[in-house]
């Protein structure tokens, strides 16, 4: 039988928008102008956006359709029973409550679960959990496996927490965890997944401990693509069917429906426990909306619930998961150091092998995300010392755990061709690895300084 090589998208081009293509000397002007933080650079003056995979997505012609159904009612809207429908038949929960995104989900949960006192043990918590987390005076504390915490490990599920340590610290916090929770997959950790195995393991662990398992779903679908692919007994389930498995093992779930659930817009808050989603859907009240819209109009319940279904099309993921594989390969055989293996949403550079002349004081993953848009038009996010790093009181730089730079690939936006220029930037750049010097901070916000801060570049100069 017919075994194509080549990989095509499952997907054809019905409406296009033109790229910008600037001058390096105008995308230089742009940088000092930004002062080197490349979300403060405008998205028209960017060639190939890597930035995120959250909310950039191109809908299906499935899901414009369902738009135009979409009921704007301000309560019990026809849109909000097919979404809550949806995704109860995903999750399995009782209680289903529309956030506008993500961090908006996390911002009621653990404004209900947080405070002073408390920890919140992960995984790992991304940029928004962990702020969300601290906001209320609890502690975010991480416990992947100590492979998630190295780039050059080849362990196919990096983005499992260590069961031994979760024991433990529960055993040492009793009474002050009030959640537990999994990232999947593992986004600090560069996209990697968690085994079904080890759900399951922390589940038990969590219930002897009489203690809720939450996940962060952003990216269920990948994980469970990931699940099939490497985990011994797996492969002859649909993803659907581990994707259940893995909420059904869970005691609640949100979700920033803005990556699998193919959504420019929203998110949810899933929930088991009748008088938590009490507490969560007065909140929502106060800060989002009504229980019924959350935040979101009834046309994006509507490209939700249609998104919903279509990310756990066999097809997509294939397609999704072996065309970053794609990008991953090519930069690998050129010698480029990378996280290693090839995670799902994302390619990730190791930076400091990457520029191993700049130490992580001196923030090797801004400068190579710096150096990426001046020379190709290439944005994509540092995730390292910036992102989990902070100024100490002397004003040097606590690096984070690793320095990573994320090139988050847009669902069903970009072409390989488009991926071919990618790696022909990142090749140049790295060839010229020996030019780009470093960068400092000179301004920072308190929190999520990496959104807003300044830089400037450490005896380089981008504009020569």
């Amino acid at each position: 039988m017919f075994q194509a090589q080549t990989i095509i998208e499952p997907f054809k081009v019905k409406v296009v928008e033109p790229l910008p293509q600037l001058t390096r000397e105008e995308r230089a002007a742009h940088l000092i102008a930004a002062k080197f933080n490349v979300f403060s650079v405008p998205a028209e003056t960017v060639t190939i956006d890597l930035m995120t995979d959250s909310g950039t997505s191109a809908m299906s012609q499935d899901q414009w359709a369902a738009i135009m159904r979409g009921d704007e009612s301000y309560a019990g809207a026809r849109s909000f029973y097919r979404f809550r429908d949806k995704v109860r038949e995903l999750t399995g929960m009782r209680h289903i409550i529309p956030t506008h995104q993500g961090r908006a989900a996390e911002k009621i949960l653990f404004s209900s679960l947080g405070g002073k006192g408390k920890y919140i043990a992960a995984n790992t918590h991304f940029d928004t959990t962990r702020a969300n987390v601290e906001y209320t005076g609890a502690v975010a504390v991480d416990l992947v496996i100590e492979e998630g915490l190295r780039p050059e490990s080849e362990h196919p599920f990096k983005g499992n927490i260590d069961i031994a340590k979760l024991d433990q610290f529960l055993s040492q916090h009793e009474g002050d965890v009030p959640m537990v929770l999994l990232t999947v997959t593992n986004n600090s950790g560069g996209g990697q997944p968690v085994s079904l195995a080890n759900i399951k393991q922390t589940a038990d662990v969590c219930h002897r401990h009489q203690i809720p398992l939450l996940l962060d779903c952003a990216r269920f679908a990948e994980n469970a693509w990931f699940i099939k692919l490497r985990e011994e007994g797996q492969q002859d389930r649909t993803p659907k069917e581990i994707a259940h498995e893995m909420f059904r093992l869970t005691d609640g779930a949100w979700m920033s429906a803005k990556k699998d659930g193919f959504g420019n817009i929203g998110g949810f808050l899933a929930l088991n426990n009748d008088d938590l989603a009490v507490q969560c859907r007065n909140l929502l009240i106060l800060t989002e909306g009504f229980p019924t819209y959350g935040g979101l109009a009834g046309r994006d319940l509507e490209a939700l619930t249609v998104g919903l279904d279509e990310v756990l099309e066999e097809d997509y993921l294939n397609y999704r998961i072996r065309s970053t594989r794609y990008v991953w390969k090519a930069l690998d055989k050129l010698g480029v150091p990378l996280l290693r293996p090839a995670g799902g949403h994302a390619v990730y550079l190791e930076a400091r092998g990457f520029l191993p002349h700049v130490p992580p004081s001196e923030l090797p993953g801004q400068t190579i995300s710096t150096a990426l848009f001046l020379e190709g038009g290439v944005r994509c996010c540092e995730i390292g010392t910036v992102m989990f790093g902070h100024t100490k009181a002397d004003g040097t730089q606590q690096p984070g755990p690793m320095d990573l730079v994320r090139l988050a690939i847009p669902r069903r936006v970009y072409t390989q061709s488009h991926m071919d220029y990618v790696i022909e930037v990142v090749k140049y750049v790295y060839d010229r690895r020996e030019n780009y010097h470093g960068m400092k901070i000179v301004d920072e916000p308190v929190a999520l300084r990496h959104f807003t801060c300044g830089f400037e570049p450490l005896g380089w100069d981008p504009t020569g």
